[in-house]
């Protein structure tokens, strides 16, 4: 048996005509960075490389530009194949690339490969805008990037991170500053390429669950190279338009037996086809002339370089997941990442694997609500003939009397806007929901543990006008019975009322469904805010000066956190998505109705414990500091207040700490931050003419955090 060095001089001899190879003493170099060691790993390198580099030479494989990175594949794939006797498979590090000094360093580390459930993910480095490279890069660039020490590991099979931003000139732009070379002129060119050569990708979050498919983002110019449209042009919203069937490039995609989802070759794109065994065939597009990252979600981040744009998609793919479509369809996404529907068992019987049930999760098949869980256009309602109300567990949108303003209300100089950081998130952490369809029952004992949908009468509760009523999302008195969410219910209990329900829709099989999903967002919006300098360990000054100056610290950082809030927000409106077009009929069935996770019921569960969450914090203001709100738009509420500071009117005890029960100052989910100062007089102005000066305060229009 030849010795490996005799098979590796075998194979080098046939490399030492290429100029673009590294000397032998280098590649010698890269080969033991990669972990190849054994002797059966050479004989396999010699075999299939010989065969390699003879179709190189008769001009049948990979141009020259691109052989030092096919070298380099061949490897990482091969030291991840066959890696040493008592080592891990391993992936090849930065020095295993050239080093392209005019393209400086950019943020982050590789994406991090995900344990069964959930992963902490690592301290994001603010950096500046990188400078765009003088030439086309050679086929693989990964500057030197310093090692911290809490970064994740590369997953192997996705040596270059989850997505890729492409430009006109062909460049890549990863995550972690490295830049490839694209070769692909054409859409079909450029999948298989991604699928193939790019490494990348990223690992599951389950270890149910499905790798993420590789996402390409394209610049206007790179659209343009592949021969797409810079621009959709319609009479139509955009986000609903797409590419004509006829269109070169959608004939080019059938043409060479790839498919189209349902919503066709729009801002977002899946290409893809039918699985081979295990391996998933799919690449995710988005096109930002087409106006795929919404201004809203993404502030700012369509107009940056393909560098910087990388750096907030890499990120937010580390810490979230890797886009999928809207930052609402990302936070759909995420759930069924987190609690796959399916896992894997042996048959008793045949001994064979099959696929089953995944307790905890909603399964495969979509499930019809309750009537009153329903929107009136759905064909449970329209079939049924149903006329017995539907639930109206929404977001606050209330505005104080000015009536019950008193004089010593009206003479403080300021008010105050309080911001409750992602109260639907908070919401959500350890909220059972239901898992099985719905059951009817009639008048039934209340169970605060029983998630579900219960008819009581409420109006008897008398509470102080100068809050809003915990029961309705406009604040007033309820006028008669009406359906509530379980939490709504419980707290009626918690103040001390009787409830006697006349009806309930309630399911039986339960479960904390949102709890990996609330853990994993959590995490990336603490970390976020912590990269932008506001830690947990400050105070209440230190955390309101912080905050002040956050977005200034590092912009694109700034748009991953407005991405992650957007996250929280569009997925819980997902859950209960209405139908879409002018030619929709009531009582047909639309597209979202065919998820699993069409489910109104958990989203009007997180509103309703949002609310009470809301609620609970206002009475217990009012009984420590005799302070009642202004107004409440979602989870931003309006106090008057002495001075200019939350400092002025919230509630410390004689050690200096935040007393539990009432609003406190703070990054996590939960906790409140500063929205915005007003003077008094404005916000009564306000009043009078019946607006909400939350929705106002900080300046411009609110958005109304009603989970749509």
């Amino acid at each position: 048996m030849a010795s490996e060095e005799e098979l590796f001089s075998n194979i080098d001899a046939l490399l030492e005509e290429e100029p673009q190879l590294p000397p032998p003493a280098e590649r010698a170099r890269l080969r033991e960075a990669a972990g190849i060691t054994q002797v059966r790993l050479a004989q396999a390198l010699a075999l299939k490389s010989t065969q390699s580099i003879k179709n190189w030479e008769n001009g049948r494989s990979e141009p020259t530009g691109s052989r030092l990175a096919a070298y380099q594949r061949l490897l990482r794939g091969w030291a991840t194949k066959y890696p040493a006797t008592g080592t891990a498979p391993a992936a090849a590090p930065a020095s295993a690339a050239v080093t392209r000094p005019q393209v400086p360093t950019m943020f982050t580390g590789p994406a991090a490969p995900e344990a069964p459930e959930s992963v902490p993910t690592a301290p994001v480095q603010a950096s500046t805008t990188p400078e765009r490279p003088a030439a086309r890069p050679s086929s693989t660039s990964r500057r030197p990037v310093e090692k911290k020490p809490a970064a994740p590991a590369l997953d192997p099979r996705f040596p270059h991170g989850p997505l890729a931003v492409l430009d006109g000139d062909g460049s890549a732009y990863g995550t972690g500053g490295i830049v490839l070379e694209c070769p692909a002129t054409t859409v079909v060119e450029l999948v298989e390429w991604t699928l193939r050569e790019s490494g990348f990708g990223a690992p599951k979050l389950n270890r149910y669950g499905k790798d993420s498919d590789p996402l390409i983002v394209l610049t206007a110019a790179a659209a343009v190279r592949l021969g797409l449209p810079e621009r959709l042009e319609g009479h139509e919203q955009r986000r609903s338009l797409r590419l004509p069937e006829d269109h070169p490039v959608v004939k080019q995609v059938a043409k060479a037996k790839w498919q189209l989802t349902q919503r066709g070759f729009g801002p977002w794109a899946r290409i893809y086809r039918k699985a081979q065994g295990r391996e998933r065939q799919c690449v995710q597009l988005a096109i930002l002339s087409w106006d795929a990252l919404d201004e809203r979600s993404w502030p700012g981040v369509s107009d940056m370089e393909p560098a910087d744009i990388a750096r907030v998609l890499g990120a937010y793919a580390q810490r979230v997941i890797t886009p999928r479509g809207s930052t609402a369809v990302s936070g759909l996404e995420l759930m069924t990442a987190l609690r796959p529907p399916t896992k894997p068992e042996r048959d008793a019987e045949t001994g064979n694997w099959v696929s089953s049930y995944n307790p905890g999760s909603l399964g495969t098949a979509p499930m019809d609500p309750a009537p009153p869980e329903a929107t009136p256009e759905h064909p449970v309602v329209v079939n049924s003939g149903w006329t017995g109300g539907f639930l109206n567990e929404e977001a606050y949108q209330w505005v104080r009397s000015v009536e019950t303003l008193t004089d010593e209300e009206c003479t403080l100089p300021f008010a105050v806007g309080l911001d409750l950081n992602t109260a639907f998130l908070a919401a959500a952490a350890r909220l059972v929901v239901g898992l099985s369809a719905p059951d009817h029952f009639q008048a039934p004992k209340f169970n605060p543990k029983i998630p579900g949908s219960w008819l009581v009468d409420l109006s008897h509760i008398e509470l102080d006008p100068r809050l809003p009523s915990p029961f309705t999302p406009d604040g007033t008195r309820p006028t008669g019975p009406a359906w509530y969410q379980t939490h709504t219910i419980a707290y009626a209990q918690e103040l001390g009322y009787d409830v006697h329900p006349i009806e309930a829709y309630l399911r039986r099989e339960t479960g904390a469904y949102l709890d990996p999903w609330h853990d994993r967002l959590k995490n990336a919006y603490v970390d976020t805010l912590a990269d932008l300098g506001v830690t947990r360990d400050l105070d209440d000054r230190q955390f309101l000066a912080a905050m002040e100056q956050h977005k200034q610290v590092d912009p694109a950082l700034s748009a991953v956190l407005s991405a992650i809030k957007a996250t929280v927000k569009g997925g819980v409106g997902k859950l209960r998505e209405r139908p879409q077009g002018k030619n929709y009929k009531e009582g047909e069935r639309w597209p979202a109705l065919e998820r699993p996770t069409w489910r109104p019921d958990i989203r009007a569960a997180v509103i309703s414990k949002a609310r009470v969450n809301m609620h609970r914090k206002l009475n217990n203001m009012a009984k420590m500091t005799g302070l009642f709100p202004l107004a409440v738009l979602s989870d931003c509420v309006v106090y008057p207040s002495p001075g200019d500071s939350p400092l002025d009117f919230l509630p410390y005890a004689a050690s200096g700490k935040p007393q539990p029960g009432a609003f406190r100052l703070g990054p996590t989910p939960g906790l409140a931050k500063l929205e915005g100062v007003q003077s008094m007089l404005w916000a009564v102005d306000l009043m009078e003419k019946g607006l909400n000066p939350a929705r106002h305060i900080k300046g411009g229009d609110a958005v109304l955090d009603e989970g749509e």
